[in-house]
């Protein structure tokens, strides 16, 4: 049988893998193109392999995708940038499949080989394509086509420039919204290619027409463009053109489009500048904090520092905070918890503003500490019961955000007043049924400590840290562990060792083993930040006491906490102390204590060796 001339093998390889049944190897061949076409060679890619893959008619989108990925690195293979309008065809056929991500990959790849092209191949090769994808059959070209205006644009002619201008004007008017949308999506990146006098006129023209689509799906992509095309303009030019359209979009019949302006807020406003902000964009900002829609409100209070960062203090309390306070009385949830993860960032820009009648009463904890005759800043008048009356709220994931940006809070309302506030919310969400909540609030701990001082964690919240480690779930146990170990390196040994360590070292003889084991993992963990001599005197033995546990587990965890103690104690305590506990344990009956015993001691022979 004749055999395949071995310069051939690879393409027939190729031929046979990408015909094969099994969908996998078709896909790892796709993937090898690159490989192939270098042993090929350049003139052969051209002739042979692109051709092929032009002709291919792949019905599985994986594969396809591969293949207009790869297709967009392939020009050093067919010659470099002189010869890369071979790479257009297949690309192009890739840019009508109805697969969406296909077609996304295929155009990206076409703007990758176009932006190396030269001039004269780009009108002689590329803009050809893009105008047969614009007027193409099936609404999958079309679509395509749009993504490719901004690349072909810039090098055609003048006349060629009038004709893209006017074909893209069409795809904005097409019959069907998939091609619309791509249109509104790709018109940001065309416009920053058009010429001033054309932006104003042409492709504004465009855009005013595609913001009152009568499709919900196109509008709300011009939201985004809002913003780019604003930053194209003349200022004045953008406060005519661009701010009516966010204020209408702002009141749109869809709740979709009123989200995404509430979404895109910060960066509408960079567009329009401050000034217009203060003026036309604070109602709308109040009408979608106020929003029928949930969604709606939950994006727009997200939003509400920054929108606050552009006003002055004076703006902010007359106009957003009324809103924010109505906001956290809010019937949703998920809209009060948006709130509490940013109620603290606006105060640096309220604490710049103070009240001046030193007699006005501040209501705080809504009706607890009322009258105080002080001259106080306006976050504590203002800020300070939204943040009391969220740390009450029922649902945990409002208590949660709140609690974790208690070091904003700290600086505003300072820590006699936080702490008896903030502490009733601790203790309830540390036996909040969820372990998630639990979780949770373990991590804010070490936050929490370090804002509230040594002298109040030690008479509140102590008993809480011992009471996790004996926890029904496993990772709040080990979170609990964690945190002792945290706490010992914020406040120090000596306070540990008092605080800490004998409620920890008491709980060796619980009766359940899982919780004598997280002993074992606490005092593992407190070992580096108590010292070598606390060590020693205080958690080494009631190790030694656990490696008699009539437990197996107990025991080789025994074993490997022995082993994590030999770079903290001295030579002489290993020796005579963990060694001889560790040749004990290397005979127990249980073939898990005996691996992990071994291993300790090869561990201490391994020290010894290398001092």
């Amino acid at each position: 049988m004749a055999t395949v001339d071995e310069p051939l093998y690879p393409i027939a390889v190729l031929i046979n893998e990408l015909k094969n049944a099994d969908v996998q190897l078709r896909l790892n061949s796709t993937r090898r193109l690159s490989t192939i076409a270098r042993a090929l060679g350049e003139e052969r890619t051209r002739n042979e392999l692109i051709p092929f893959l032009s002709e291919n008619n792949d019905d599985d989108d994986e594969v396809l995708l591969a293949m207009a990925e790869e297709l967009g690195v392939f020009v050093p293979y067919v010659g470099g940038q002189q010869h890369a309008h071979v790479l257009l065809p297949p690309l192009e056929t890739l840019c009508t499949v109805e697969e969406t991500c296909v077609r996304d990959k295929a155009v990206e790849s076409l703007c990758r080989i176009g932006s190396q092209m030269k001039e004269n191949d780009m009108i002689n090769w590329f803009i050809p394509v893009v105008k047969r994808l614009a007027a193409g059959e099936w609404f999958s070209a079309r679509a395509s086509a749009c993504g490719l205006f901004h690349i072909a644009y810039p090098s055609a002619p003048e006349m060629l420039k009038t004709e893209l201008q006017a074909m893209y004007s069409q795809l904005c008017q097409d019959d069907m919204p998939m091609v619309r949308r791509s249109a509104v999506s790709s018109l940001r990146k065309f416009a920053a290619t058009v010429e001033p006098a054309h932006l104003k006129n042409n492709i504004m023209t465009m855009f005013e027409n595609l913001t009152q689509d009568d499709q919900d799906s196109v509008r709300l992509l011009a939201v985004e463009g809002c913003a780019t095309l604003g930053k194209l303009l003349e200022p004045q030019e953008c406060i005519e053109r661009i701010l009516p359209v966010i204020v209408s979009f702002s009141q749109d019949r869809s709740w979709r489009v009123r989200y995404m302006v509430a979404d895109q807020l910060s960066e509408l406003c960079q567009a329009v500048g401050p000034e217009p902000t203060r003026m036309d964009l604070v109602p709308a900002y109040m009408r979608l904090l106020r929003d029928n829609e949930a969604e709606v409100r939950v994006a727009a209070a997200g939003k509400v520092t920054k929108f606050c960062q552009i006003l002055n203090p004076e703006l902010a309390i007359q106009h957003i905070l009324p809103c924010v306070k109505e906001l956290s009385l809010d019937s949703s949830q998920h809209v009060r918890s948006a709130l509490a993860s940013v109620l603290m960032g606006m105060a640096p820009v309220l604490g710049k503003n103070k009240i001046r009648n030193s007699k006005q009463k501040v209501r705080i904890l809504f009706g607890i500490c009322t009258g105080l005759k002080i001259k106080v800043d306006a976050t504590i008048a203002h800020l300070l019961p939204i943040f009391l009356f969220l740390l009450k709220d029922d649902f945990p994931d409002v208590r949660l955000n709140i609690i974790s940006k208690l070091d904003q809070a700290n600086q505003v309302i300072g820590t006699d007043l936080l702490s008896q506030s903030v502490l009733p919310a601790i203790v309830e969400l540390a036996e909040d049924r969820n372990w998630r909540v639990r979780l949770a609030i373990i991590e804010y701990l070490p936050l929490l400590a370090s804002q509230l001082g040594v002298n109040f964690f030690d008479d509140k919240l102590g008993a809480l840290c011992i009471q996790w480690l004996q926890d029904k779930v496993y990772s709040i146990r080990d979170a609990a562990a964690n945190n002792l170990k945290r706490l010992a390196e914020e406040f120090g040994p000596d306070w540990a060792m008092q605080h800490i360590i004998p409620q920890v070292l008491e709980m060796i003889d619980n009766p359940h083993y899982l919780y004598r084991m997280t002993v074992l993992r606490a005092i593992s963990l407190l070992a580096p930040a108590m010292g070598p001599e606390i060590t020693c005197s205080k958690l080494l033995p009631v190790v030694i006491s656990a490696s008699n546990d009539r437990v197996p587990n107990v025991k080789f965890n025994v074993a490997k906490v022995l082993q994590s103690l030999i770079p903290i104690v001295d030579h002489s305590v290993v020796e005579n102390t963990i060694r001889p506990c560790l040749v004990e344990l290397n005979e127990d009956p249980d073939v898990d204590v005996r691996f992990s015993a071994n291993q300790a001691i090869q561990g201490i022979d391994r020290v010894m060796m290398s001092s």
